[in-house]
């Protein structure tokens, strides 16, 4: 059983955590998403940092107990449980430093990496040992997002830039299988106590009927997706397009908070455990992550999406739109795997990969080989300092 934490620890613990979730809501995963938007004069730098701080809360809330869990409870076997106040508070305390650096001085420094990296660090210190299992899940997740990123960029652009296919089909297409996602997402509020499930088969289970009840919710997505984004092209090409980019930027918004918000509160979770069970529910707890992540969108992701907004100014919509599908498809894969991604990874990758199609794919060797290993440093880094700043705590006052 994780051993009883003081208030006072505890509390400091809390304020590492939202630290940590403001240093996510500012960075990456509040000002990617919309930056394609952005840089396509669809919506204002304001407007998309007050919608991505909400889409992120309102992911973080219904999509964010996987990750959490992973992180909280399964990158070390420790013999009692999970971390102690102390050592959550240094590997928090750590990571967010790490970020906040990197948002600051510009370097691409990456959340999952750094967490992941500290937790492990204080996780080792305490005693507790690797989790290899979980190791090789997520290192086999975070070498093979660049390249499925990439490819499924470059797929899309090319298919909306063939010119066999009218734009206003290839749009409703991929409209179509968006609408096919969301009604197969898992959420945490459309099934009993703490528990997962799909709208599709929230609705099965609401009137009877099981798998064809889901089918036909499923087909019901399609057609209304594809004929909604049909309706629009058709009225005024240029502008259904952008909409539908704002759409995406919304669902990768959506996707970032409940893929990054565990990063922030994982772990926090085995602290709140008693011996009669939780103390606080998780969806508590992924409240609390939300709300840091809403001021961390609001207060410094405006600055960042204008600056990445720049970068995307060049790609056009159907580059943006193709970029933001990988996204939105790596982020899912993630949250439901539980597994902690880096945002800035998978919107890179997804780049490089639609520029390819564009016919503009000269990348910068030099520029990658620098991001990759500013990521490897972030994850040994965290590791090297949590390892260090604990062992040396325990060594003074345990």
């Amino acid at each position: 059983m994780v051993a009883t934490a003081t208030l006072a620890t505890l509390v400091v613990a809390a304020a590492a955590s939202l630290f940590m979730a403001w240093a996510i809501g500012a960075g990456s995963s509040g000002s990617t998403p919309f930056a394609p938007a952005v840089g396509a004069n669809a919506i204002s730098v304001m407007r998309a940092g007050f919608f991505v701080g909400i889409l992120g809360f309102a992911g973080a809330v219904l999509q964010g107990a996987a990750v959490t869990d992973t992180v909280g409870n399964e990158l070390v076997v420790l013999p009692g449980g999970g971390l102690t106040a102390v050592a959550a508070t240094i590997a928090l305390t750590i990571a967010a430093l790490l970020v906040a650096v990197g948002i600051f001085a510009g370097y691409p420094i990456a959340t999952a990496f750094t967490v992941t990296g500290a937790v492990i660090g204080v996780g080792i210190a305490m005693g507790g040992g690797p989790a290899w299992d979980q190791y090789a899940v997520i290192g086999g997740m975070w070498i093979a997002m660049p390249f499925v990123g990439a490819a499924m960029a470059y797929l899309t652009a090319r298919f909306l830039r063939n010119e066999s296919v009218p734009e206003r089909r290839a749009v409703a297409l991929l409209g179509a299988l968006v609408g096919l996602a969301l009604v197969h997402i898992k959420f945490v509020l459309l099934a009993p106590g703490e528990n997962q499930a799909s709208i599709a088969t929230a609705v099965a289970r609401a009137v009877g009927g099981g798998s064809l009840v889901e089918i036909l919710v499923s087909l019901a997505a399609v057609v209304l997706a594809a004929g909604l984004l049909t309706a629009d092209m058709r009225r005024d090409a240029t502008g259904g397009q952008r909409r539908f980019l704002l759409a995406l930027g919304g669902l990768v918004a959506f996707s970032a908070g409940g893929s990054q918000v565990g990063l922030a509160i994982g772990p926090l979770q085995p602290l709140l455990l008693s011996e009669s069970g939780p103390t606080v529910s998780i969806t508590v707890l992924l409240v609390f992550g939300g709300i840091g992540l809403i001021a961390g969108s609001w207060t410094g992701a405006p600055r960042m999406i204008k600056a990445v907004s720049q970068d995307y100014s060049s790609l056009g919509p159907r580059r943006s739109i193709a970029a933001l599908m990988a996204a939105f498809a790596l982020a899912q894969s993630a949250v439901y795997l539980g597994v902690p991604v880096s945002f800035n990874e998978i919107i890179i990758f997804s780049i490089i990969g639609s520029g390819f199609a564009a016919g503009e794919g000269e990348v910068s060797a030099r520029k990658i080989g620098y991001t990759v290993l500013a990521w490897i440093g972030s994850l040994v880094l965290a590791f090297g300092l949590s390892y260090g700043v604990y062992t040396g705590i325990a060594m003074a006052f345990f």
